[in-house]
């Protein structure tokens, strides 16, 4: 799948799912359904602002979200209102069923009445539905549901260990970390470049004709250099020269931002060598350095 293809990807979803006409709860391969679940998906589906996240900031979102401790889910801490990520290389597995678990490709999301709506998908073509019966009448959507969770917007991070259970199943927790990880990391610019990928004037058309957004798609990619914010030396505050060089493993800080410095946001820190230029590295592990 190239990026290009997103807009066209989507607008099939929301065509071919809409056209079921399906009431909430009749279809397993929906997930978890009550209320309006099904007509709010596809409303989030027809209104996402589309993201593409490189295979080296999937990477990264995974790795921070690792020790990503609590994350709001609020409005303001989404890079947009409502959104649709492909996560090139996926998230891994998380369970639909007893004793049956699928790929996570993308990850949806969109407000609900008192919550915010995270929506799990895998691809069609993927291999995972080799020799399994189409659980919907024709061809499956390019984006199929496998999960569906509810997390609540709080003014107050939420332990990621502490997020309520819905319909019996309680969030995937290195899921939705990558996800809140994500969503922190694509807002630092020192850590993520973006760029636009408009669809094809021939596919634009089709989307215009199909009453479907012609926006692009925000390609999310992670810099190949970073320079921390103060330059380590070999001297110390308190005057120590040091000889020798060590790895400061990354890490989130919760850093003053808005007015007055007055409310607070997680920062991913990279990992960085410390200690002055030439000298002998302590640790033996391999240290990868970003550069252009």
């Amino acid at each position: 799948m190239h990026p290009r293809e997103l807009p066209k990807l989507r607008a099939q979803t929301v065509q071919r799912i809409a056209a079921l006409n399906l009431d909430d709860g009749e279809s397993p391969a929906m997930g978890p359904a009550e209320d309006d679940t099904v007509r709010r998906m596809l409303a989030h589906l027809r209104n996402a602002e589309l993201y593409w996240i490189s295979d080296d900031m999937t990477a990264l979102a995974m790795h921070a979200g690792q020790s990503l401790a609590a994350a709001r889910w609020a409005t303001v801490d989404r890079p947009s209102p409502v959104g649709l990520a492909v996560f090139d290389g996926g998230l891994g597995m998380v369970d639909i069923s007893a004793g049956l678990s699928a790929p996570v490709h993308a990850l949806a999301w969109g407000p609900g009445p008192d919550h915010t709506m995270i929506v799990w998908h895998l691809m069609r073509g993927d291999r995972f539905f080799a020799g399994l019966p189409a659980p919907l009448p024709g061809r499956r959507p390019p984006f199929v549901v496998v999960r569906e969770a509810r997390l609540p917007v709080t003014e107050d991070p939420i332990a990621l260990d502490d997020l309520p259970a819905h319909e019996g199943m309680r969030p995937s927790r290195p899921i939705v970390a990558a996800l809140a990880a994500s969503w922190n990391l694509m807002q630092q610019p020192q850590l993520a470049e973006t760029a636009r990928q408009e669809p094809k004037k021939v596919e634009a058309r089709a989307l215009r004709r199909a009453s479907m957004p012609t926006f692009g798609v925000t390609l999310v990619a992670l810099r190949r250099q970073f320079q921390p914010a103060n330059r380590e030396s070999g001297v110390d505050t308190d005057g120590r020269h040091y000889r020798r060089r060590w790895v400061v493993s990354g890490h989130w800080r919760s850093q003053p931002h808005g007015p007055d410095r007055s409310l607070r946001r997680q920062q991913w820190i990279p990992s960085h060598v410390k200690g002055p230029d030439g000298a002998p590295l302590m640790s033996t592990e391999r240290v990868n350095v970003w550069r252009r």
